[in-house]
């Protein structure tokens, strides 16, 4: 008996292991055959191949795990993005990037947490958005809003689909219209912050919608608390906070040698 404990402990550590030196391989691969291709063809079909259990099922389960799934694939797929619209020269922003999607593979996405999965679906956000502003910029508004809902209704899913709530699809659709309109309104003058010559660039949308996600976060488990009631005095302080840095990005820092 104690040899098999012995043997089954040994397994685990070993699978927990391999699974560690993987998820590094997707982070480092996945960035570098972006750089070196010049192409996010590839990094995208490698992020896609590291979901191969989403389709491992009888078709009629696919919707359903691409659903459960599309915050993992919005940040990872955004990445890879990201690295494409860099360039094909190494800056400091792939080793960034290598980096947090390392983080994100093997210490972020695996934890369940309420906090947790709030944090998950604010990197989603941050991530996803700029990868659609990068990629859209100059092509029409559709594509934007079109990926701007799905981004919003994912990430929507994700914190909610965690508590005993059942009917939640309206409220994520609803997330979904709530980011693709500002997407749509901030589609006509798109603004982004360089900082130098590190390659890092951070649209205003990003900023705006993450902020409204971290407010929604807030007043969504203030209402799971108070079983449906929603108590203002608990949530006031992020509304306030989340409409004055809103307010000061946009007044403040909207000036058009930002804009692409």
């Amino acid at each position: 008996m104690a040899d098999f404990i012995f043997i089954r402990k040994s397994r685990n550590i070993l699978s927990s292991f391999l699974h560690v030196v993987f998820n590094l391989l997707l982070a480092i691969g996945s960035i570098l055959i972006t750089v070196i291709t010049g192409s996010w063809i590839l990094g995208i079909i490698l992020v896609a191949l590291s979901k191969w259990r989403v389709l491992a099922v009888r078709p009629r389960y696919w919707l359903a795990n691409i659903k459960s799934s599309l915050v993992d694939l919005i940040v990872g797929g955004s990445i890879v993005l990201i690295t494409y619209c860099s360039g094909t020269e190494i800056m400091p922003i792939h080793y960034a990037l290598g980096v947090i999607y390392a983080i994100w593979l093997v210490i972020i996405k695996p934890r369940s947490t309420t906090t947790a999965t709030e944090l998950q679906s604010l990197i989603a956000v941050f991530f996803g958005t700029t990868a659609v502003v990068l990629m859209t910029a100059s092509a029409d508004a559709i594509f934007m809003v079109v990926a701007c809902y799905i981004i919003g209704y994912g990430a929507a899913r994700h914190v909610m689909i965690q508590s005993d709530e059942q009917d939640f699809a309206l409220a994520t659709r609803i997330c979904g219209l709530v980011a693709a309109e500002v997407a749509w309104i901030c589609h006509g003058w798109l603004i982004v912050y360089k900082f130098g010559n590190t390659g890092v660039i951070l649209p205003q949308l990003s900023i705006i919608l993450t902020i409204l996600a971290f407010c929604f976060g807030r007043v969504y488990q203030s209402i799971l608390k108070h079983d449906g009631k929603l108590r203002f005095s608990e949530v006031a302080m992020p509304i306030f906070f989340s409409i004055l840095v809103v307010a000061i990005i946009v007044i403040g820092f909207s000036k058009p040698i930002f804009d692409i």
